[in-house]
């Protein structure tokens, strides 16, 4: 994107009181940023209010700094991470956006920009989950993206945070032509919130997408991030909730996907935990219960193996010495310890890992059999 053709649209997306919803108006009347701005005040009175339209013959006050700042921003992208602005109408916008009621009119994307969605999974949840929830959100998220479905969640502490850095572990098991996961943030793309996760971000860059529709520069403000929840929502098949709190953002996310039409899907928790008693609640309103990573392919509809093939994690399982070592009854976790040489902690995530697989189950008295299919 060069000056010509930069300066007019961050012009719209930047006058005051000109939001998606009337610029999308103004763009459907007149056709192009530029049209909009070469009409005369009775013109754009017929679309937008009288109030709008004056705002619309003043320039913003920071238009030039913002015009320099995002130029510099496009032109420093790193050899392996591209950056792009991709505007409503564009080739490259995200289909899937365009089913919002206000779609934004321009997205900054930092990260493999020439991979595309493919089939995705929104994932969402709390900032200060179990110990047990993370590992959940790893887990299946590292199962599900490994199936080839992209994760999208918003960067935040937590249960997302989790969620990218499951889907980035499968990225070896992965075709390179979709992004393996994508962050929709609430800030400008010349930071991250929070700064704890520079490093995931990076990473995120390298087999994925970062996504704002806010400018460079914009501070992660308040409502910034109910905002930017639409877009998690919009931009997947179907919203899974791995913790949360009765009131909490990733019920507000939810409830977006499913006034968007996706299928909301909750894993349960414990009675005894606030963190779950969101996702219970969900369930209650006629959300999935989710179980297993088959359980969200199957609600999505989705064949057990997107990718071309099986991924290497299932073709190895039936190699697993775990997996050996319990032979076909019913046996013990203290008995597992014995027999193979792990520690507990090590013992409890490989466990899981195969329980996500669908290749053992977890039976009363804390017994762990092993199904036929493993």
């Amino acid at each position: 994107m060069d000056l010509n053709d930069l300066t007019p649209w961050l012009r719209l997306s930047l006058t005051d009181g000109i939001g998606n919803d009337a610029a999308r108006r103004l763009l459907n009347c007149f056709g192009s940023p530029q049209a909009i701005f070469e009409q005369s005040e009775a013109s754009l009175r017929q679309v937008v209010s009288a109030k709008q339209s004056l705002a619309l013959q003043c320039e913003p006050l920071d238009l030039r700094f913002q015009i320099m700042r995002t130029l510099h921003w496009l032109q420093a992208a790193a050899s392996h991470q591209g950056r792009a602005i991709w505007c409503l109408g564009d080739d490259a916008y995200p289909a899937p956006l365009l089913q919002l009621a206000d779609p934004p009119l321009m997205l900054y994307v930092q990260g493999q920009v020439d991979r595309t969605l493919g089939a995705a999974l929104a994932m969402v949840g709390s900032r200060n989950p179990t110990p047990q929830g993370a590992q959940t959100a790893q887990d299946f998220a590292n199962e599900l993206s490994a199936q080839g479905l992209c994760i999208v969640s918003g960067l935040a502490l937590g249960i997302d945070g989790a969620a990218h850095l499951g889907a980035l572990r499968a990225s070896q098991q992965r075709d390179a032509s979709h992004w393996h996961t994508v962050a929709v943030v609430g800030t400008g793309l010349d930071r991250v919130y929070p700064r704890h996760h520079q490093a995931l971000a990076q990473q995120i860059g390298a087999q994925g997408l970062i996504i704002s529709e806010y400018p460079l520069g914009a501070a992660p403000l308040a409502h910034h991030f109910p905002q930017r929840n639409r877009l998690i929502a919009a931009l997947g098949l179907g919203c899974l909730v791995v913790e949360a709190a009765k009131q909490s953002g990733s019920l507000i996310t939810a409830q977006l996907a499913l006034e968007l039409g996706r299928e909301v899907l909750a894993i349960p928790g414990s009675i005894h935990s606030p963190q779950a008693h969101g996702c219970h609640h969900l369930i209650r309103q006629g959300a999935k219960l989710v179980e297993t990573a088959n359980d969200v392919l199957e609600e999505l509809q989705l064949d057990l193996a997107i990718a071309t093939s099986h991924t290497t994690a299932t073709q190895e399982s039936s190699d697993d010495p775990l997996l050996q070592s319990m032979g076909h009854t019913p046996v013990s976790f203290d008995a597992l310890l014995l027999r193979n040489d792990l520690d507990t902690p090590t013992l409890q995530a490989e466990l899981l890992t195969l329980e996500l697989l669908g290749k053992i189950a977890r039976l009363p008295g804390g017994l762990f059999q092993r199904l036929n299919n493993g």
